[in-house]
């Protein structure tokens, strides 16, 4: 026990991010196999939880396809399990030096059985859409949790202070507020279309064609924004700043891309899976830039020092 403990990292190491990297994949990963689930009518594949049915843990071949999907989603929790437990013990040892890593995997970590709990639900009440959508809000609140933690382990410890105009980082507040809000509806706006998870499953009862012109004004906005946002790094933004706008920006075109060939498709489920795929990445770039607004406090003292001294010569 003492050598493995010995073992574990007491900084942040090549491990430490690899391991950051592989959570928020997973995170990722397991929204677009719950798309999946959904989008195939595998919701009830697994008719009851936590066994797949009332004599197993696992699908059985009489369930077919639909419950391999489901139990495979399942399954993929599982593994997530086990990675938040790996990324909380790589950073255990820095509670002291990176309070900030060690909160966000306790945090993450917890939320991971929280997550599972609220899936069976949805199975328990016969998904039920805005219990769908509860689950599809906890995933990405887990992506914001997963993705902050990969963007702090490569950043500088210690204090920060904000490093761009008090006006550009109101600007990215906003702009990360109607993310929230076009996810949101979005949320409602899937609740109300034809992919409920089972054929059986009643949808929300409201309208989805103007659902859909909803969900898209705060898009818009949002896109709008950041735009805004691009153009402002150039001059206000360090290198962060710029490659984490950028991130965003692109993440927003395919997002509307997708979005606008969707809606005049019919809504096919591999459209609709990989909108759902880019709402995560769009979550955690989001995550990103509001992360990059600050900086060491070491730094920004020695970028003044650099400054006076330029204005001494």
């Amino acid at each position: 026990m003492k050598r493995f403990i010995d073992w574990l990292p007491d900084r942040v190491d090549a491990r430490t991010r690899v391991v950051a990297w592989i959570y928020l994949a997973a995170q990722i990963l397991l929204v677009a196999t719950g798309g999946a689930v959904r989008l195939t009518s595998s919701g009830l594949g697994c008719p009851t939880w936590p066994k797949c049915t009332a004599d197993s843990l696992v699908n059985t071949p009489e369930m077919g396809i639909h419950g391999v999907i489901e139990f495979g989603n399942r399954l993929l929790g599982g593994v997530l399990a086990v990675v938040a437990i790996v990324a909380f013990l790589a950073v255990v040892k820095l509670y002291r030096t990176r309070r900030d890593l060690f909160l966000l995997t306790l945090i993450a970590g917890l939320g991971v059985p929280f997550q599972a709990i609220l899936g069976g639900i949805t199975v328990l009440t016969g998904l039920t859409w805005w219990v769908v959508g509860m689950h599809f809000v906890t995933s990405i609140v887990l992506v914001v949790l997963t993705a902050a933690f990969l963007v702090r382990v490569y950043a500088v410890p210690g204090p920060r202070m904000r490093a761009v105009p008090r006006w550009y980082a109101a600007a990215a507040w906003i702009t990360a507020v109607f993310v929230a809000v076009t996810i949101l509806v979005g949320i409602v706006t899937t609740g109300s279309g034809p992919h409920a998870g089972d054929a059986k499953t009643p949808r929300s009862g409201f309208d989805p064609g103007i659902l859909q012109h909803v969900h898209a004004i705060p898009a818009y906005v949002t896109f709008g924004l950041t735009l805004l946002l691009v153009i402002g790094s150039f001059r206000y933004g360090g290198p962060a700043v710029r490659r984490f706008t950028q991130y965003l920006l692109a993440v927003e075109v395919a997002q509307i891309a997708v979005g606008l060939i969707q809606a005049n498709t019919g809504l096919p489920g591999i459209l609709v899976g990989i909108h759902m795929t880019l709402a995560a990445l769009l979550a955690a770039a989001m995550t990103a830039v509001i992360l990059s607004l600050t900086s060491p406090v070491s730094a920004i003292d020695a970028d003044a020092d650099s400054a006076a001294h330029v204005v001494a010569a």
